[in-house]
């Protein structure tokens, strides 16, 4: 291994690290919307006043409820993608396409971890996809130059790292 094999090397590590960052910042947000929500319908339950019109007001009550179980769901649901985040390593070294690794290839580029969407590290986009997805699934032990078929599309992985 020449110095420009370990400059690739630590150049990828640090496309990782900030790919990671990325989606941390996205379900940090995320988490932060759901909080404020029940927040605001929390405030709504207790804010509401007893009406004349009771079955108005048991209505409205119930509803809010319902509201706040929902937000409920979605608080537990980021909990667990935070946690699943938390245990993702992207110092490790894998041929082969595993949570945290990064994938070019010739269609689209991947980071395997959690469905965040779309992100831009050093003007090239990759697409964060949780290894459950239907992509995720397809690419998961996959190598370099290994030819993956989705949607009727055929794509060449260039590189795993």
């Amino acid at each position: 291994m020449d110095l420009y094999d370990l400059k690739i090397m630590k150049n990828n590590s640090e496309i990782k690290q900030e790919l990671l960052k990325c989606c941390d910042a996205f379900i940090e947000k995320r988490f932060a919307n759901v909080q404020h929500n029940i927040a605001e319908v929390q405030e709504a339950l207790t804010s509401e006043t007893k009406s004349s019109a009771g079955d108005k007001h048991e209505t409205g009550r119930a509803m809010l409820q319902l509201e706040r179980e929902k937000f409920g769901v979605q608080l537990s649901e980021v909990n667990q993608v935070k946690q699943a985040l938390s245990k993702i390593n992207v110092l490790k070294q894998s041929e082969a396409v595993c949570l945290g690794s990064a994938v070019t290839t010739n269609a689209s580029n991947y980071f395997i971890a959690i469905s965040a969407g779309e992100i831009v590290v050093d003007k090239t986009k990759y697409f964060a996809i949780a290894p459950n997805t239907p992509i995720g699934l397809l690419l998961l032990s996959k190598r370099a130059g290994e030819v993956v078929t989705f949607r009727n599309q055929e794509f060449t992985i260039l590189n795993v790292f």
